[in-house]
């Protein structure tokens, strides 16, 4: 029992401590290094990116790794489509100078979001344990229904 106990905390901690995060708009502070942040790249960007990301380019998410005064080296983690498409990138650096950029967002952890999935986590576990009389009483069933006959059999 108490292993369950144990396996149903360290569900609902992963499921609360990996979160629900959000971007934010960064509102005029430059993404430092090391934040995750993604930014809206203009028709100059998407003119100069196309040849290495794509000519279809909204939007570039990443890791910032370097910054300077012309811009910003992201470990990019995906990019986002102007049509819808999204795709999924495995760390590739790219240069993007801060002309190609129009709006730049933060990646935050949401707390409200964070704590009802940890809920949700922990409830569909204790749903399922419930059903399934995981749990059970801590009682042993020794009794016998009343509709059971007996019959025990002696040594002649």
């Amino acid at each position: 029992m108490s292993w369950l106990v144990r396996l149903s905390s360290v569900a609902s901690l992963g499921a609360f401590l990996t979160g629900c995060t959000s971007l934010q708009p960064a509102g005029g502070v430059s993404p430092e290094v090391g934040s995750k942040v993604a930014f809206d790249v203009n028709d100059a960007g998407r003119v100069a990116l196309g040849g290495t990301m794509g000519p279809e380019i909204a939007q570039v998410e990443g890791k910032v790794i370097e910054r300077d005064t012309s811009g910003y080296l992201l470990s990019v983690s995906g990019i986002r489509l102007l049509r819808g498409g999204e795709q999924a990138w495995s760390g590739e650096q790219v240069r993007l100078r801060r002309e190609y950029l129009s709006s730049a967002y933060t990646r935050h952890v949401s707390l409200g979001r964070s704590i009802a999935l940890g809920a949700i986590g922990l409830g569909g576990f204790t749903a399922i344990m419930i059903s399934q009389s995981l749990f059970g009483s801590g009682q042993p069933n020794d009794s016998i229904p009343s509709d059971t006959v007996i019959t025990r059999l002696g040594r002649p």
